[in-house]
């Protein structure tokens, strides 16, 4: 069967039409033959959002943005979205505009809520939201700092200010004549410092044997310490203490009275007594060497025995008259 040239022009015509239709559609990222429901939602600024630009649920692509448009002469964006039929969710969820990369570009993803409301039908509204992206978020956190820098620096222009204010001719020559001696106190120093670097390098064998002579030291008080404890000293004042403890008891019981030595020292009427037996035993030896005749009188051939004289100065009339 042989097709007429009319037929085979019109069938050409229609194929170019479909090819055209099917490529529009491809080129708009929408299909002729999806059951996709559609979604829209208004935003203020869509931050450069592209048709064709996927649409996430969770991080999973459930569809794509087909349409972008002024809603209203205000200036707001009317976006026109299509989503998988395979995944519902309510109308309370919110499409919500964030960027998909550190370099750029925007992205829808639809956050799903369930909170017992209707289910989202093809057509309906979502709820919007629009996450800061990298830019804006560093744009906040620097805008308080560049506010505090831009305020140092206007406080320091006005503290230099009255810096100059207060300082006059006067005040600024009395500066520099205080830094002129600071300077050469440190050069001061530095010549010290030098000329003891010298005295220490000229006497560094003599330090050196000083230090040895005092480790030396050091080591001979360790032997003799070493010496004394073998040698028992510790046995000798613990030997020391107990006799210094002995005497600290005598003394005390002399200082009560107990014992001859306390008795002595605390019975006054025996000291009288004693300092009057010694006077009167030097009294009678003074008598015995003065009249000897009065104590001793020997006789060799039986003489009678002589009488004796009490001499006029009787030394027991004395003591009696003492």
């Amino acid at each position: 069967m042989k097709l007429s040239r009319e037929i085979k022009t019109g069938i050409i015509v229609v194929g170019g039409i479909l090819l055209f239709i099917l490529g529009f559609s491809y080129l708009k990222s929408t299909s002729l033959f999806d059951n996709n429901k559609t979604f829209y939602a208004v935003y203020d600024n869509v931050g450069g959002l592209q048709p064709g630009t996927p649409v996430t649920i969770n991080g999973f692509n459930v569809g794509t943005v087909n349409d972008i448009k002024f809603k209203d002469e205000t200036g707001r964006l009317l976006v026109t979205f299509s989503v998988d039929n395979d995944f519902e969710f309510t109308r309370s969820s919110t499409a919500e505009l964030y960027d998909t990369g550190i370099i750029g570009g925007k992205g829808i993803r639809v956050n799903p809520i369930f909170d017992g409301s209707p289910l989202a039908k093809s057509k309906d509204t979502l709820q919007t939201r629009t996450s800061p992206g990298l830019t804006e978020l560093v744009q906040q956190k620097l805008t308080p700092l560049q506010l505090k820098v831009e305020g140092a620096f206007t406080n320091a222009d006005s503290l230099l200010a009255n810096v100059n204010n207060i300082l006059d001719d006067k005040a600024k020559t009395d500066l520099q004549g205080t830094l002129q001696g600071f300077n050469k106190t440190m050069a001061s120093l530095t010549e010290s410092a030098n000329i003891l670097n010298r005295i220490l390098s000229k006497n560094e064998f003599k330090l050196d044997s000083s230090l040895t002579n005092f480790q030396e030291l050091t080591n001979n008080f360790a032997k003799l310490s070493d010496s004394l404890n073998n040698a028992g000293l510790g046995n000798t004042i613990a030997s020391l203490q107990s006799t210094m403890a002995n005497l600290d008891k005598v003394m005390a019981k002399l200082e009560k009275g107990e014992g001859t030595l306390g008795k002595l020292m605390e019975d006054e009427e025996l000291y009288d007594n004693l300092a009057n037996a010694s006077q009167e035993l030097d009294l009678l030896l003074q008598d015995f060497r003065l009249n000897p005749k009065r104590y001793v009188n020997v006789s060799v051939f039986g003489k009678k025995q002589i009488e004796y004289e009490l001499p006029e100065e009787d030394p027991a009339e004395l003591i009696n008259q003492q």
